[in-house]
């Protein structure tokens, strides 16, 4: 009742916005919601430097019209929150588009507004295979979850992994992991002998570890949300020996994102991954990327949220080129689909029919670089398609 109390006022805001529209003609205004403090900030702060580099890179101004960034904090693993910052970006700052959506509770509490007020949301990380399927009005620029699990999968078996134990994250891109990995993993003749779902916020990991241990795997597969729970479960995989024991440890490339791969230390040493964005991976794009952010904000490490920020950027200023500075929904959607650009991470393509990306993914492993931890890529799969659409 109060969601449809709220969306209602749409209609009334509609008439308001009409008369200011001669007012804002020369703004477009992009309101991004993120987590900005909380557990996952560093999210927030990765994807805005992003997109502030691509303003800061290519102007702030297109078809005439100046483009504005409102930023608002939703504090993380808070769908409530997420959708309050929402209405208030609609509703009281006439937002043109909505982007941002740190996390897959975000981008589906927005989702319904982003239907009943037509409005554009560009998804920069969120991901959840259903994001896109939650509003016509919805492209993400970042990955899914299983699109970067099936190649991990896949080279896991080709590489003598047999046996796995599945550790994810219970929520929807630790859900769509698991399954994904299963049905690669199973489909290739693999076998998964236990299967762990961790709390989202604060999860201990000791109490599993010897459990994980004790059934001999020769692999333990794992996606957690990029941050410190990498680094609290690299360091009890150390303490507790199982590398030791002969247990591989394989991954999403969330586990050892830029951020947190400095304090994982040794630990990290040798770890695989399949993911889409490395700060190592080779391309003039990319050293330029990478040379260019490190000016714009020396105290931190660009990584896989950074470039989805400045890729939806880019995705925003190129569409609205295309419409003339039409930010309509029908419009910018329509535009945007087919779209095709030279990331620092590579070629990536928004799928026409889907509107989720398509992108190379790598298969890395942990090595130090000249005194640097980096994901060093050594495989990949071109042109990847969300595997949970299909």
């Amino acid at each position: 009742m109060l969601l449809r109390h709220t969306l209602g006022l749409f209609a009334v805001a509609s008439a308001a916005w009409g008369l200011m529209a001669p007012v804002q003609a020369n703004t477009l205004k992009i309101g991004m919601i993120l987590p900005m403090s909380g557990p996952f900030a560093a999210y927030g702060t990765q994807i805005q430097n992003g997109a502030k580099l691509y303003l800061s890179q290519h102007g702030d101004t297109v078809a005439g019209k100046k483009i504005e960034l409102i930023i608002k904090d939703d504090t993380g693993v808070a769908p409530e929150v997420s959708k309050r910052q929402a209405q208030e970006l609609l509703i009281k700052d006439n937002v043109d588009i909505l982007a941002g959506f740190g996390l897959t509770p975000s981008a589906f509490a927005v989702a319904p507004l982003s239907v009943q007020a037509k409005k554009p949301m560009v998804v920069m990380n969120a991901a959840t295979s259903s994001v896109t399927s939650k509003s016509p009005y919805i492209v993400r620029t970042s990955f899914t979850l299983p699109q970067t699990t099936a190649p991990i999968a896949s080279w896991a078996i080709k590489n003598g992994i047999n046996t796995v134990y599945t550790v994810v994250a219970d929520y929807g891109p630790g859900h769509d992991a698991e399954a994904q990995f299963k049905k690669t993993f199973s489909a290739a003749g693999g076998h998964v002998i236990g299967e762990l779902r961790t709390p989202v916020k604060n999860p201990d990991f000791a109490p599993y570890l010897q459990k994980i241990k004790d059934s001999k795997p020769d692999a333990i597969f794992m996606f957690v949300p990029a941050g410190e729970q990498g680094v609290a479960f690299l360091k009890g995989f150390k303490e507790r020996g199982l590398a030791e024991a002969g247990i591989q440890l394989i991954a999403t490339g969330d586990l050892t994102d830029e951020d947190v791969l400095d304090a994982m230390g040794d630990a990290a040493l040798g770890v695989t991954t399949s993911f889409h964005y490395s700060e190592a991976h080779d391309s003039p794009e990319n050293l330029a990327y990478t040379q260019a952010y490190a000016a714009a904000y020396p105290k931190n490490r660009p990584n896989f949220m950074s470039v989805s920020g400045y890729d939806g950027m880019h995705l925003i200023m190129e569409t609205l080129k295309k419409t003339q500075g039409d930010a309509s929904a029908d419009a910018f959607i329509a535009a945007a689909k087919g779209s095709s650009w030279i990331s620092p991470r590579g070629r990536i393509t928004i799928d026409p029919e889907t509107r989720d990306i398509i992108q190379t993914v790598y298969i890395r492993k942990v090595e130090n670089i000249n005194g640097k931890l980096q994901n060093v890529e050594f495989d990949h799969i071109a042109d990847v398609k969300d595997p949970g659409k299909q």
